[in-house]
């Protein structure tokens, strides 16, 4: 699979590390994968992974900030975000049925959520990139990847 035609959806993991981790082991191979998604334009992530962002960070960020982040994170790395990025859209509806089929092959519920919408919202060739690519093996319809195995194979 040519990695540069394919869709990228981009774990949370990897935005935290950038934005917040600059002595983190894989700072480098972290921002090198990013700098290569700005370019080549192909990242998307979830509501759900940039709220998980934005609750991170907030012990850390007053009101303003966070939702500068929230509008901001987008631009800064030039991603999508699937299903929306509008603050007054309705969180992604979800059968709890489907999210506990998902937590029932042993995930957290925010993995749950978030395999859950690339499950149903990703179509076509795409790849998964995080650094905990092992937690969602057997979670997702795509291949699960670190950042390293991403740069590795372009």
């Amino acid at each position: 699979m040519d990695k540069k035609k394919v869709n990228v959806f981009i774990d949370t993991n990897v935005f935290i590390i950038d934005l917040r981790y600059r002595n983190d082991g894989n700072f480098k191979t972290n921002r090198d994968f990013l700098d290569f998604i700005a370019k080549h334009g192909r990242g998307i992530t979830s509501i759900v992974n940039l709220l998980e962002i934005c609750g991170i960070l907030s012990f850390n960020l007053n009101r303003q900030q966070i939702q500068e982040l929230f509008y901001y994170l987008p631009e800064k790395y030039r991603i999508g975000i699937i299903p929306s990025h509008d603050m007054d859209s309705i969180f992604p509806e979800k059968h709890i049925k489907a999210v506990m089929d998902i937590i029932y092959r042993k995930a957290s519920l925010g993995d749950a959520l978030i395999a859950n919408i690339v499950n149903n919202y990703i179509t076509g060739k795409a790849v998964f990139i995080s650094w905990d690519a092992r937690h969602f093996k057997n979670l997702l319809s795509i291949e699960a990847i670190t950042p390293h195995e991403f740069l590795l194979s372009i």
